[in-house]
């Protein structure tokens, strides 16, 4: 069976690239049939915080990644890391070192200035010394001096690296804690994971933690690394390119499935599709689909995809996910007199990029926006007047309906000689607070003929005579 898993490290929110690490991984295992297992890597004692933990779940739940294992945490398996760091020295393929930090840096700086690669120099793999007092010893995997590892990247294609250019590395720490390196692996085994998702900035990794589980005679699980994602401007993704948290997403007002549809086409294609369901991401997917050149992140085609869904989505979820927008904006959707919302976001979602913009967009049905100046001195003319009073005494009588009250506008227009607009662009001012919405026919209609002559009188004081 096949078993993928997403490990994120504990440290700050669910971003961008975690995020779709972790759907390709998602994505892979449904595909097959398999398990998705979540893991938590909080051995950075101090950087590790409960918060960045629930904010990986968080994140995870909003789109909708749902794991089958998990989720488990390498601070509550130490034991186990102590139980094979122990067979690896009994076996001789691991040592103990007593390097200080102090004696490490100093090696470092000599090699540098010999203009080598700083790297441990082995000092301790064989050596007879009498440990020194006091020291708190790491344990050092015995990587082997020649030969080279090769292994073959699911999305890369195969990958040579010579054992010569691998130091020993550190297992495990003075303290106990195991290193990323030797956390990762034991986890991957004891878990049975089948195939490794990760970023590419993990390629260096991987000869390390093969050489790892060849000491340790186990099976090799296959690696897919896949490429990083980069600004529009071809940087590295950081906060002013949107590299936000995925729950910033969430209060900007954009659909979990819009994201997911995104990351998805954020470095893997089926085809020219560029709009497709979670169902048919599962159905299409598979590793050699997936770019070998970085994805490029661009907002405003997040915008756009957010847009679509946005169009196709239910009044009634528009409906729940826009209260919280509107409350903040000291709006009132529940009151008895106010326009049924799921017919005002039918009316406006397709006019909007986000959930915030269709709240924004929704305001004035809630509560009276006051015109700019310039749109009161632009349409509240004397010209304006006598139609808009004339209109008012209609709409005072008039069966409320949409093409009843269009049909009022076009007569008070025709009665006093003027084209329509010269009514109704002066009457959307009033009304709205805005010079451009949906037909306001249509807006009038939900708003209902009692808030909607309210709104006329108090804005017709602003009219010359």
């Amino acid at each position: 069976m096949i078993r993928t898993r997403f490990a994120p490290s504990p440290t700050g929110y669910l971003h961008i690239g975690g995020a779709r690490t972790a759907l390709f991984s998602w994505a892979y295992a449904r595909k097959y049939g398999g398990k998705f297992v979540l893991r938590i890597e909080d051995t950075d004692l101090e950087r590790s915080t409960a918060q960045s933990t629930q904010a990986i779940l968080d994140g995870m739940a909003w789109l909708g990644l749902d794991y089958d294992e998990g989720p488990f945490y390498q601070m509550q398996r130490l034991a186990r890391y102590h139980e094979v760091a122990e067979e690896l020295l009994r076996t001789g393929h691991a040592y103990y070192c007593y390097c200080s930090r102090e004696e490490l840096d100093a090696m470092r700086e000599r090699q540098r200035a010999a203009g080598l690669k700083p790297r441990y120099d082995g000092r301790w793999r064989d050596s007879r010394e009498t440990p020194p007092a006091g020291v708190k010893p790491v344990v050092r995997l015995k990587n082997p001096l020649d030969g080279e590892v090769t292994f073959k990247d699911l999305i890369k294609g195969e990958i040579t690296v010579a054992n010569s250019e691998l130091d020993d590395l550190v297992l495990l720490r003075g303290d106990g804690v195991p290193t990323y390196n030797f956390g990762v692996v034991i986890d991957d085994l004891d878990m049975n994971i089948t195939h490794v998702i990760r970023g590419d900035d993990h390629v260096n990794n991987t000869p390390r933690q093969i050489n790892i589980l060849k000491a340790l005679g186990a099976p090799l699980p296959q690696y897919a690394h896949v490429p990083m994602i980069l600004g529009a401007d071809g940087e590295r993704l950081s906060k002013r390119h949107g590299a936000v948290s995925v729950m910033q997403y969430r209060e900007d007002g954009y659909l979990p499935e819009a994201l997911v549809n995104y990351l998805a086409r954020l470095g893997w294609s089926h085809g020219d599709e560029e709009i497709f369901s979670r169902e048919q991401l599962v159905e299409w997917f598979d590793l050699s689909n997936i770019n070998r050149s970085p994805g490029k992140f661009n907002p405003e085609k997040l915008q756009w995809l957010n847009q679509q869904y946005l169009k196709m989505a239910d009044n009634e979820r528009l409906a729940e996910l826009v209260k919280p927008f509107l409350a903040g904006d000291g709006c009132d959707v529940t009151g008895g007199s106010v326009p049924d919302l799921r017919k005002v976001v039918n009316l406006l979602k397709e006019r909007v990029n986000t959930v915030a913009e269709l709240a924004d967009a929704a305001v004035y049905f809630f509560r009276p926006l006051e015109p700019a100046e310039e749109l009161r001195a632009q349409y509240f003319t004397a010209e304006a007047k006598v139609p808009i009073l004339d209109l008012r005494t209609k709409l005072a009588t008039v069966e409320w309906e949409s093409h009843v009250i269009n049909d009022a506008i076009k007569a008070s227009a025709t009665a006093r000689g003027v084209k329509m607009p010269k009514v109704a662009m002066p009457l959307r001012v009033m009304v709205t607070g805005e010079a451009q919405t949906p037909a306001i026919n249509v807006v009038l209609e939900l708003l209902g003929r009692e808030e909607t002559l309210r709104r006329m009188d108090k804005q017709l004081e602003y009219f010359p005579d």
